[in-house]
């Protein structure tokens, strides 16, 4: 029999589409966190984004394909499956009550770390995960949890993590409006998830 988890990782976004640094980044949370298992979320229905994204079956298999050949990843689904917004908070309470007594470790990026006082319930997540940063370096300008939660000494009060990733240049955004142009974009994503964007002709202008 397999002995329950007892340290969870959970990495949600968009992955639209998901790419090399999202790969590099379970990688490390992997090790750096001592993981027994890290679980991907592709979301549903992002509230808090300003476009909308890609159907949610595309992401959901792009995720699959660019995380498959890592151990102890498994790509969940229950966010697209949830009707309504999806929020981070019933994520992590419904992983509780399925996992009791295990460690929960929320990974995010900068961006969404600087972004979590304006996160639905936020005040409630700090109770239930560790605070896990992805920085891509310990130089200047990595991310400083003083300047970024000033105004909330809440956050402070909680356990924080960093975790170091060495720098790329890569991002959704980017990768979008490379296909977009018809622009070749296998350097930067899983050889598989580059192949299914060219045969579902993703991201191509209408």
């Amino acid at each position: 029999m397999t002995p329950a988890p007892n340290r969870i990782g959970v990495f949600g976004g968009a992955f639209d589409p998901p790419h090399n640094a999202h790969v590099a980044l379970a990688r490390v949370a992997l090790e750096q966190l001592a993981l027994d298992e890290l679980k991907v979320f592709p979301t549903g229905d992002a509230w808090h984004k300003p476009r909308p994204l890609s159907a949610a079956t595309h992401r959901l298999a792009m995720a699959r394909l660019a995380f498959e050949g890592l151990d102890r990843v498994c790509v969940d689904e229950r966010e697209i499956r949830r009707a309504g917004p999806t929020y981070t908070i019933d994520t992590l309470l419904a992983l509780q009550a399925e996992h009791p007594g295990a460690q929960l470790f929320l990974i995010l990026g900068e961006d969404q770390a600087r972004a979590l006082p304006n996160w639905h319930r936020w005040q409630e997540i700090l109770q239930f995960a560790i605070i896990c940063v992805a920085t891509r370096d310990t130089a200047a300008g990595s991310f400083d949890e003083s300047k970024a939660f000033a105004g909330f000494p809440g956050v402070l009060d909680v356990h924080l993590q960093h975790l170091v990733l060495a720098p790329m240049d890569v991002g959704s955004t980017r990768i979008r409006a490379l296909a977009a142009a018809g622009q070749s974009i296998a350097p930067l994503v899983p050889q598989a998830v580059a192949r299914y964007i060219s045969h579902h002709h993703l991201y191509q202008n209408p």
